[in-house]
């Protein structure tokens, strides 16, 4: 089930599988067949977001269940230790997941991340200091780190 909400980045479908969240994402690309109702899980996770977009929140408290392999939720639990304010590459990431020369499948467990800003792979940046690709778009990306800094 999942339910929308107003965010600063719009419309944003927060979806539970009753004991958990399963993803975040942008109302358009939400699964229309599933039902929509808010619920306690939901209206809180919306809540602890609006709290985040004021900068009131750094760490979020809601259950998660992203669906994934087992590397992928090993990328996904790594980005959510990276601290509020700062900043990763896609190396640090992989080495702390245990596999120093997988980069590139970092950034591809980054881009499938269906729980993003709670599960924060605005976080990770390229070795070079720059910002890469973003699902939201890099605009959407600086505009979190901002909000971070």
């Amino acid at each position: 089930m999942y339910y929308t909400y107003d965010t600063p980045f719009g419309k944003m479908a927060i979806v539970s599988d009753g004991d958990a969240i399963t993803h975040i994402l942008p109302e358009d690309r939400v699964d229309k067949s599933s039902e929509k109702k808010a619920t306690p899980l939901t209206d809180k996770t919306a809540a602890e977001l609006a709290e985040y977009f004021d900068g009131k929140r750094r760490e979020f408290s809601v259950p998660l269940s992203p669906n994934g392999t087992e590397f992928q939720k090993k990328v996904w639990k790594a980005l959510i230790d990276v601290p509020y304010g700062e900043t990763r590459t896609y190396k640090d990431i992989a080495i702390a997941v245990g596999s120093e020369k997988a980069c590139r499948a970092v950034g591809l467990a980054n881009n499938r991340n269906p729980i993003w800003i709670i599960v924060p792979c605005h976080r990770i940046i390229g070795a070079n200091g720059g910002l890469t690709g973003y699902g939201g778009g890099l605009d959407m990306k600086q505009k979190l780190l901002d909000l971070e800094s």
